[in-house]
This record gives C-alpha cells, structure tokens and sequence, in this order.
C-alpha cells in the first residue's frame, strides 16, 4: 500500500460514498474480451467480504463500468444485466450489494458523456441520490481512466491492483493490491 498526502483512515467513513470500477476491482478481468455471461465472472479474492464490510462502514457503494462491448455488438444489455444481477445476488448473500450500479455501453470513440473518464455516471448517481458529496466520494479503479474520472469528479482515488507505469503520482492518493488488503488495513 501507498499513499499520496491523504489517509482514508482519517475519515468519517459513515459520511462518504464509494464508486467501484467493475473489471479489474470486482471481478477477474478477461485480457482482449468482455464478461459476457454469468459464467465469465469470477469474483476476486475476498471481494463479496470486503464489500459487506464497505456497506457497513460508508454511506454508498456504487459501481460504474464501461461496458463497450456492447456497443461492438459483442454482447446485449440483457446479457449485461444477467450478469449484473449474478454479482448482486452472490453479493447479497453476504450483506454486501451496491446501492446502484451505472455502465456505460458506448464505444470509446463516440465521446459520450457517460463513459469514463467522463463524469456522466457520477452525475446520474447523484441525481438519484442528491445528497451524495464527491469531495466525500472514493473512486476504487485500476485504470487511468478510472483515476481521470475520479479526479474530474473531484473524488479522492485509490488505485486497486499494482500501479501500472501509465499511472502518475497526481492520478491516484492511495494504492492498494487488492481490496481486501484495503479492508485489513481500515481494519488495523
């Protein structure tokens, strides 16, 4: 773990909101392919634990992903959606589900606003629950666009899984490996 002038420690968990990239964070990621069906996804280690102790710990956890393979006709919303809701029902055993879940099913090349590292996501989270605060508000990723996306909401951003060289010291304010490791060390 590393940290960049800011220690989540220091913080009043209860009044902050947690926005989660999917791929990467949540789930194994598929080199060069989508998950495209409940039998791609495969949790990470720890994860559905981990978010049980996030939803006890902070105000909301929300998940926001690009999802363009959709928009390369690779899968359907519908396919999304079943996947989407074999994570929830997993998670919800464990008392560790998202309060929303957001995606955007773009191609990178359209420029729309929702798709990271545009803010659109964010912005529908918070028209759905206004009293979200992004200076309160923690971007969880392991991409450069997840920590751009973090930086354009104005949250804080912790970087999950080992620091990638495309990544620079101002994109991220702590680094963890896994977000178990992050829970032990909240935990500590």
């Amino acid at each position: 773990m590393k940290f960049q002038n800011w220690d989540i420690k220091s913080e009043n968990w209860e009044q902050w909101s947690l926005f989660f990239d999917r791929d990467g964070v949540i789930n194994r990621r598929l080199v060069d392919d989508y998950v495209k069906k409940p039998d791609d996804f495969e949790f990470l280690e720890e994860v559905p634990q981990s978010l049980a102790f996030f939803k006890k710990h902070f105000k909301y956890l929300f998940l926001v992903t690009n999802q363009q393979g959709i928009g390369k006709g690779l899968m359907t919303v519908s396919d999304l959606k079943q996947v989407h809701h074999f994570m929830m029902s997993t998670l919800e055993k464990e008392r560790g589900q998202f309060d929303a879940l957001f995606y955007c099913p773009h191609l990178a090349v359209e420029a729309c606003n929702c798709r990271k590292p545009q803010i659109g996501m964010a912005k529908q989270a918070q028209q759905q629950f206004p009293d979200i605060d992004f200076s309160q508000s923690i971007l969880l990723g392991d991409s450069v666009s997840d920590m751009q996306f973090g930086r354009n909401a104005g949250m804080k951003t912790v970087w999950i899984g080992a620091l990638s060289p495309k990544v620079t010291p101002q994109m991220w304010d702590a680094q963890f490996e896994s977000l178990a490791q992050l829970v032990a060390y909240l935990k500590g």
